[in-house]
């Protein structure tokens, strides 16, 4: 290089920042490390621990023998109003959010980057597995975000709203590399972290389960949980097919269903219908029944909790979903839908769930997308993502 370039580092005190904060430095670049304090409320921790400080040392031991200069950076303010803040107000309003996906959008490549930048960076790295890709279209630069060559810790699904010039300042070290290899290298160097077990937790906040979080945070109030019956009729889907819908039939099968209490029975009662996201079915303490009772709806205003027996239960399974206009996220701008075009993309609307087919239809009023296959436990506030092969195109929230 003729002149060395800067890259700061995000070291968490994990096993992969750390080989990525090495691999950065092997190429060459002048390297920064820097961990983000993004927590300071003592009151959600448990145990008596206190994570963040672990992880900062476990970051600042990694550092020194590679002779990278260290700091750590308080980003509490800034986590509290656009993660915190935001997470719990979605779900007091009965939807669920995504918290790593929004600490990625608004924290690490938001305001760590123009910390990085500040510092006069050229890039930030992460330990993320995933890729990135260049190619010239139309005489422009294109930045494509691609998968994880590790299929088991893809990681591109919490990058889904990254833009183009956020992806241009953005280095992934590892995403061509398997976990295992990842372990092996930080072993055979020597870092501390090489055998470091993978964080399990809130984004940041640390060894605390969300449930917990939420219970300090949200107040408990005692409702009902009342059973949809199985075969009650709420969407017609013996003779639904996919070769030819139209506006009218969009809208019907993307629509989130709202329950009532007189569409089932009281079979129950609940601790707060904020702590419960639709697909599960552990936590309501109600037995008796030959299949499992699973969460399908949940009225945070009334306070209710629907359940429904079995995972085939109508309610649970949808054949689309909606995405409003003004949560659209396109990574390639060159590729947005016009209104009324549509086009096949593989889809998961869940980190970890397995790739399927939809249709795209872009409508006036915002994104259609309708599978080829039922939909289990679709959730308003989670993101639904599109690919092209290894290559995320887009992203939204899921609309009520």
């Amino acid at each position: 290089m003729s002149q060395t370039k800067k890259v700061v580092v995000g070291l968490s005190g994990g096993v992969d920042s750390s080989v990525a904060a090495y691999l950065i430095q092997k190429q060459g670049y002048d390297v920064i490390g820097l961990f983000m304090r993004n927590w300071n409320d003592e009151s959600v921790t448990i145990n008596n621990e206190c994570p963040w400080v672990d992880d900062s040392n476990d970051a600042l031991i990694v550092a020194e023998p590679l002779g990278i200069p260290f700091q750590v950076i308080d980003l509490s303010e800034t986590y509290k109003e656009r993660i915190v803040d935001y997470m719990f107000a979605e779900y007091e309003a009965g939807r669920t959010p995504n918290p790593d996906v929004l600490c990625n959008r608004e924290i690490k490549f938001d305001v760590f980057l123009k910390t990085a930048l500040s510092l006069g960076a050229d890039y930030v790295a992460t330990g993320h597995y995933c890729r990135k890709e260049e190619e010239m279209i139309d005489g422009k630069t294109v930045y494509k975000l691609l998968a994880g060559k590790d299929k088991n810790k893809d990681q591109s699904y919490f990058l889904c709203q990254l833009t183009q010039e956020q992806l241009s300042r953005s280095l992934f070290p590892i995403g061509n590399l398997q976990k295992s290899e990842v372990r092996k290298i930080a072993s055979e160097i020597g870092l501390t972290t090489a055998n470091k077990k993978d964080s399990q937790g809130l984004c940041f906040v640390g060894k605390v389960k969300l449930p917990d979080f939420l219970k300090q945070q949200l107040v408990p109030k005692e409702g009902e949980v009342v059973e949809i019956d199985t075969n009650l009729d709420i969407l017609d889907l013996k003779n639904y097919r996919f070769d030819d819908v139209d506006e009218k039939a969009l809208k019907v099968l993307s629509i989130h269903i709202h329950f009532q209490k007189e569409m089932g029975k009281v079979i129950g009662q609940h601790k707060g219908a904020q702590f419960y996201t639709i697909g599960q079915r552990k936590g309501l303490g109600i037995g008796g029944y030959d299949e499992p009772l699973l969460i399908i709806g949940i009225d945070t205003q009334k306070n209710v909790v629907y359940v429904g027996k079995g995972e085939a239960h109508r309610g649970l399974n949808r054949p689309a979903l909606f995405i409003k206009n003004e949560d659209i996220h396109w990574i390639r701008n060159d590729l947005q839908l016009a209104i009324g075009e549509k086009r096949n993309y593989q889809v998961r609307i869940r980190y970890r769930q397995p790739l399927d087919v939809a249709c795209l239809y872009r409508e006036p009023d915002g994104l259609y997308l309708v599978f080829d296959n039922l939909q289990r436990g679709i959730a308003p506030g989670q993101f639904a993502t599109w690919y092209n092969g290894e290559e995320l195109i887009g992203s939204g929230v899921i609309s009520d």
